[in-house]
């Protein structure tokens, strides 16, 4: 079973995130209280694998992932992809590509990190999540048809 290792949030910018034993994540923002959680946004949440953070011989919550996972490979996770933690339930819109300030932790890290830095997540629904609770897949969310200007409809 895929379960929640750490929750993160970031009170201020480029200091270190503060550990949180439980959170509130607010729809369509992110973790309350967290100066990263834009309405509108497909960066909400960014979850990494414990796994992963083991393999490269870095502590949880140096990459700045707000929820570090076990047991859940999130390469293998597509966008619209649905998962349900504690009581929010997140969608996965995109990978997270790591920026030039993972080579600030140490030197060769954002290549290192490149297509292993874990998933950005949207709130689609508010809940409280904890540490040790789990985490389960859901179905994707519905395709969307829309229209262009002259009538055409594509899937979205």
């Amino acid at each position: 079973m895929a379960e929640v290792v750490h929750i993160f949030r970031t009170l201020l910018h480029r200091f270190p995130m503060e550990e949180l034993s439980e959170a509130e994540i607010v729809f369509d923002k992110g973790i309350a209280g967290c100066i990263h959680g834009r309405s509108g946004s497909n960066r909400q949440i960014l979850l990494m694998e414990l796994e992963t953070i083991r393999k490269l011989g870095l502590a949880p919550g140096m990459v700045r992932e707000n929820i570090t996972t076990k047991g859940l490979d999130l390469t293998s996770l597509a966008s619209g992809q649905r998962l349900e933690i504690g009581q929010a339930v997140l969608e996965v819109t995109e990978p997270c590509h790591p920026c030039e300030r993972m080579d600030a932790i140490r030197q060769g890290l954002q290549e290192e990190l490149r297509g292993r830095r874990g998933i950005l997540c949207r709130v689609i629904s508010a809940g409280r999540i904890q540490k040790g609770g789990l985490i389960q897949a859901l179905a994707p969310a519905p395709a969307t048809i829309s229209t262009d200007s002259r009538g055409i409809g594509k899937t979205i």
